[in-house]
């Protein structure tokens, strides 16, 4: 599996994982093909992704400013095809409470309320542009998996209510059998109003063909192989072809080769979640379960598991698995999935997947996404490390980075600040396996360790 901490580069008209979503997307959008000549545009986009789509469309929609995408395999190939479909209140890793302390009341309710628009637009752009991306409804379950941890939930509910004016609803295990599922491991929730599955991979086709609808150009099988700088241009190779341009938006997340761009080096850490889908449910097991929510659903482990109940009564589910892109593969990963599904439901102890997949999260080393410039050129401007939470976020992100091409400042951290580099960045991966062992026991543990 491409590593971006190893490997030169994606690949060049890579065919999609054999995922669900590549399975049941219906086929890919029209594009350019793969550029094989010479063009000059204002601004090039490196990632045919959520991020580089939103920024190219909003461009072109709200800035008349023109910009070609330039995808090294095909539209949403990336996290934004492989993820699990979670739209949610979100934008990195960080947590409201450490907002607060980090940034103060004012920018925190900043931040929440930047979040909150990313949801929103995303949910009115599905309904104006009428994209067929199979959204369920309003809902998320932060679930408890420990009868301790119904006292993190309680406190975090209590935080929401006083500091953001955000209500939430707190569920016993009692009121998650009769209204979502039956689980023994589910010992309650804090069940958040906002928030929906989608299908990720018929949602980027969604913005594909909003983009070039307005006219944009996506060229697909064109990776950034050279990039060079002259007499004020930015000279972007392709395999075939070449691109000239005034400035450039990298939108390549936890896919971004280690080499694209000086400014952009060990400032990103790209983790690996593993996805799988099952059959479907059958009759029976849906009775023994109780599944009758479609709510999106993670679980209060620091290694969450996040899944949910599908439009055809499949469950997927999904959380971390290996460290690097050579371990991706291993049968374990998935044996581990299937392992904590049957933990949460019983009845499905003989169930199997049917597909499996896996995907780069792009995590920062301060917890929150970047919309921001090179420190050294700002012609380049970057948006990534949404931390999991990208689905919403990275719409927002793209309307973000298309006003600072307009020379629109928005007064957020997220946007008005560049990545940190990762200390001792060639060491990255050593310190998340011993992380992954300490978390994993503490999760797994009846009593918290410190």
């Amino acid at each position: 599996m491409y590593d971006p901490l190893l490997s030169p580069g994606p690949g060049v008209g890579e065919p999609y994982p054999d995922s669900y979503w590549a399975d049941t997307a219906g086929p890919a959008p029209e594009d350019e093909g793969q550029l094989n000549t010479v063009i000059d545009t204002d601004v090039v986009i490196i990632g045919g992704g959520y991020t580089g789509l939103s920024a190219a469309y909003h461009l072109a929609k709200n800035h008349h400013i023109e910009a070609v995408v330039l995808e090294a395999n095909k539209t949403g190939w990336g996290c934004s095809g492989r993820n699990g479909g979670f739209a949610l209140k979100a934008a990195g890793r960080l947590s409201y409470q450490k907002m607060i302390s980090r940034y103060g009341d004012k920018v925190a309710h900043a931040m929440f309320d930047e979040m909150f628009e990313g949801l929103d637009r995303l949910r009115s752009l599905i309904k104006t542009e009428k994209i067929d991306c199979d959204q369920q409804s309003d809902g998320h379950l932060w679930v408890a998996h420990k009868s301790r941890m119904m006292n993190v939930i309680e406190s975090e509910a209590e935080f929401l209510r006083k500091q953001f004016n955000y209500d939430v609803d707190i569920l016993s295990a009692d009121d998650l059998k009769q209204q979502h599922f039956i689980s023994n491991e589910a010992k309650g929730a804090l069940r958040f109003r906002d928030g929906f599955g989608i299908h990720p991979l018929k949602l980027v086709y969604g913005y594909h063909e909003m983009f070039r609808k307005l006219g944009g150009k996506i060229y697909s099988a064109s990776p950034v192989v050279q990039w060079d700088k002259v007499s004020g241009k930015h000279l972007l190779h392709t395999p075939q072809g070449l691109v000239r341009a005034n400035r450039v938006i990298c939108a390549t997340n936890g896919y971004t080769a280690p080499k694209l761009h000086e400014g952009l080096r060990n400032r990103t850490f790209p983790v690996l979640s593993n996805v799988i889908v099952t059959r479907p449910l059958t009759t029976s097991e849906l009775e023994e379960t109780g599944f009758q929510s479609s709510d999106v659903i993670t679980d209060t482990r620091t290694l969450r598991f996040y899944y949910r109940k599908l439009p055809d009564n499949r469950i997927l589910i999904g959380g971390r698995s290996a460290v690097t892109g050579a371990d991706a593969c291993n049968e374990k990963h998935n044996q581990n999935l299937i392992n904590a599904l049957v933990k949460k439901f019983a009845p499905l102890a003989n169930i199997n997947y049917e597909y499996k997949w896996g995907g780069w999260v792009c995590v920062t080393f301060d917890d929150i996404p970047h919309i921001y410039h090179d420190e050294k050129d700002s012609s380049v401007v970057y948006g990534m490390g949404y931390g999991g939470s990208g689905v919403s976020y990275s719409l927002q992100a793209g309307v973000r980075l298309a006003q600072k091409m307009a020379g629109i400042h928005t007064d957020l951290p997220m946007c008005n600040s560049p990545l940190p580099r990762f200390p001792f960045a060639p060491f990255r991966r050593v310190g998340q396996r011993g992380l992954y062992h300490y978390y994993h026991a503490r999760d797994e543990r009846s009593v918290v360790i410190t």
